[in-house]
């Protein structure tokens, strides 16, 4: 009876481990040139973290730190044009693994959160940002507009990756970087 109980748990538990939903690990793009990656990026369009789900004017700076991670400053407006400007500061550390393609972002320590590089145009000039999850995805571009054309592509290719373009949330711009 022993036997037959192990045997039963042992199959249920692998029943069970085989409708486990893991996400499939999201591909990144095949190599970063970091350097050039530095800089502003206006967040065009997004499925927000809580923090930014009501931005406006978000913009997001990179930097390289003297000790080779990546300082961030992510600049929003809470609400609406006229709200003050908020800041958040993450620090990113580029992973070996990915070519400069996937770092790990710390909000509060320990915690890191993935940040994966999943699109990026040959120019630098508009990239998209993703998780493993599939819960999150940042549009990003060097300008705060962005062409009809380049805006449904980039959709397209966020739900080629596996998001529900449908919570997707254009980011309003007032046309200038926040101060």
């Amino acid at each position: 009876m022993r036997t037959r109980t192990l045997s039963l748990v042992a199959m249920l538990a692998a029943v069970l481990a085989g409708c486990s939903s893991t996400p499939a690990r999201i591909a990144a793009v095949p190599e970063v040139d970091v350097p050039r990656f530095m800089g502003d990026w206006y967040v065009i369009a997004h499925i927000p973290s809580w923090p930014e789900r009501n931005a406006y004017d978000a913009v997001e700076t990179y930097a390289v730190r003297e000790d080779g991670r990546i300082q961030t400053t992510f600049r929003f407006r809470d609400g609406g044009f006229d709200q003050p400007l908020r800041t958040m500061s993450p620090v990113g550390t580029v992973r070996e693994e990915g070519n400069g393609a996937i770092w790990d972002m710390q909000f509060v320590w320990p915690i890191q959160a993935e940040y994966v590089i999943v699109d990026l145009d040959d120019g630098y000039t508009r990239t998209i940002i993703g998780r493993s999850k599939r819960d999150y995805v940042w549009l990003m571009a060097r300008q705060p507009v962005m062409s009809e054309a380049d805006y449904q592509a980039s959709v397209r290719r966020i739900a080629e990756l596996g998001y529900d373009v449908s919570k997707l949330r254009v980011v309003p711009h007032g046309g200038t970087k926040p101060d």
